[in-house]
């Protein structure tokens, strides 16, 4: 079978607001770098610009308000049932701003991404680019990682380092860092469905080989 004949990956990507990393896959998508077909795209949140974002590019779409349940297992347990239906071969967090319970995390364990703005380990969590600062750090950046039942702690795929300049303040840090997203995100989509990239016994596995604990890094020493 040739590269040509094989079906894209199908992929669903859960979004709680403006959906630019979501973009960046839409984007990749349609220059036709990226081998995988957007099946769903699911909101905690209506009326958020990443659905919007979805509709345009000819994507289904759903929203599941998290304030309609009365507790995070209840909302994850309909939030699988709705991603098992488009049967999709990988899910994806656009900034999705859930914290997943561990019965979620398992069932998707091994083909589900994360993106965080750290270099993690480094300032799991919120308000990463403040904190960044406010801890003296010459270096900042983003992390793909897979996703496991610790918040932000899966193990890391890729990385992109920027330089925390002496004039910079949280907004300008995430604007640098943001710009990073859009090109290691659809980087690391693009090797899982190669079949490049796994996750082998909690480890990062690249072209067969394990991974270091910060995964693949790159540097991106703009200004």
């Amino acid at each position: 079978m040739s590269d040509t004949d094989v079906k894209p990956l199908r992929v669903v990507v859960l979004i709680s607001g403006s959906g630019s990393n979501l973009q960046a896959l839409i984007d990749g998508v349609a220059s036709g770098d990226l081998p995988i077909e957007i099946v769903a795209v699911i909101s905690n949140r209506p009326d958020v610009l990443g659905l919007t974002r979805a509709a345009q590019a000819g994507i289904a779409t759903a929203v599941l308000d998290h304030k309609g349940f009365a507790s995070r297992e209840a909302f994850d347990h309909e939030l699988m049932h709705i991603i098992d239906a488009y049967n999709p071969g990988l899910i994806v967090l656009a900034g999705f701003m859930r914290i997943l319970t561990a019965e979620f995390t398992r069932h998707y364990l091994g083909r589900m991404l994360n993106i965080h703005p750290s270099l993690l380990p480094k300032f799991q969590g919120l308000h990463t680019h403040q904190r960044a600062i406010d801890a003296g750090e010459s270096q900042h950046g983003v992390t793909v990682h897979f996703v496991t039942a610790e918040l932000d702690g899966g193990p890391a795929i890729l990385q992109a380092v920027v330089p925390v300049l002496a004039n910079d303040d949280a907004n300008l840090l995430a604007k640098r860092v943001q710009r990073q997203e859009h090109v290691i995100y659809p980087l690391a989509v693009k090797w899982f469905a190669q079949g490049k990239l796994k996750m082998v016994e909690g480890k990062t596995e690249l072209h067969g080989e394990l991974l270091p604990t910060c995964g693949y890094q790159i540097e991106a020493n703009e200004p």
